[in-house]
């Protein structure tokens, strides 16, 4: 099948609580634009024609999801995560079967472009899978732990790793599981990919892919979110 026809599912972690927003509301909750950022997240995913479902990731104690609206749809799959990020996703994995090739994105990230997931979702004509991610811009300073710079890091060659995270499912399943029972430090599919040895390809998205991490974020997320339902 080609890949201009062949379908994908997304691997959609939101078990964590969002303490960084200072809210006592996980972050995925948080509404902008008349909806929660999850709801967000979730409907541009499934709007994509190469996206067949989605496996949600929760708390297994979240009493917010099933309030939601799009809580009972059928291309939505709930799932129970776990204490780390790492755990999530491989709980997600292991709810696929007959997927080859699997996406994982993050659920504070609504503004994600189809086309940037349109020049994804192309690795799978290959054999190596990949992220999404943008070149560092600014110079980079290493702090010294106390407010101080250390020195100066030169950001030739750096990204900011983004998601989607599209790898074949078999390699990153295999590679999550090996790494979580070595106990590695796991911050994103990407690096248990590297760790186990993999190879990784950087695919070049966009800027308006942000990840709501801090309060002043919702107000850009929603600038970008307007301007992708005007366009």
């Amino acid at each position: 099948m080609p890949p201009s026809t062949k379908q994908y599912s997304v691997v959609v972690p939101a078990a964590g609580v969002g303490a960084r927003m200072q809210n006592r509301v996980p972050k995925q909750y948080l509404k902008i634009a008349g909806k929660t950022l999850l709801e967000h997240c979730l409907e541009n995913l499934i709007r994509h024609p190469a996206i067949k479902q989605v496996i949600l990731a929760l708390h297994p104690q979240d009493p917010y999801f099933e309030q939601l609206p799009l809580a009972g749809e059928p291309w939505l799959q709930r799932v129970e995560g776990g204490a780390e990020r790492a755990d999530s996703v491989l709980a997600g994995l292991e709810a696929l079967d007959n997927d080859d090739w699997v996406l994982v994105h993050d659920a504070a990230r609504p503004c994600l472009p189809h086309q940037d997931l349109d020049t994804l979702l192309a690795l799978a004509r290959g054999a190596t899978g990949g992220i999404l991610a943008i070149p560092v811009r600014d110079t980079m300073k290493r702090g010294d732990g106390h407010n101080l710079v250390l020195r100066t890091e030169s950001r030739e060659g750096l990204w900011h790793a983004l998601t989607p995270q599209f790898f074949p499912l078999p390699q990153l399943k295999d590679a999550l599981r090996r790494a979580l029972q070595a106990s590695v430090r796991i911050t994103d599919e990407a690096s248990a990919i590297e760790w186990a040895g993999g190879k990784v390809n950087l695919v070049p998205g966009s800027p308006c892919n942000i990840k709501v991490t801090q309060p002043d974020d919702l107000i850009l997320a929603e600038f970008y979110l307007t301007r992708m339902h005007d366009a």
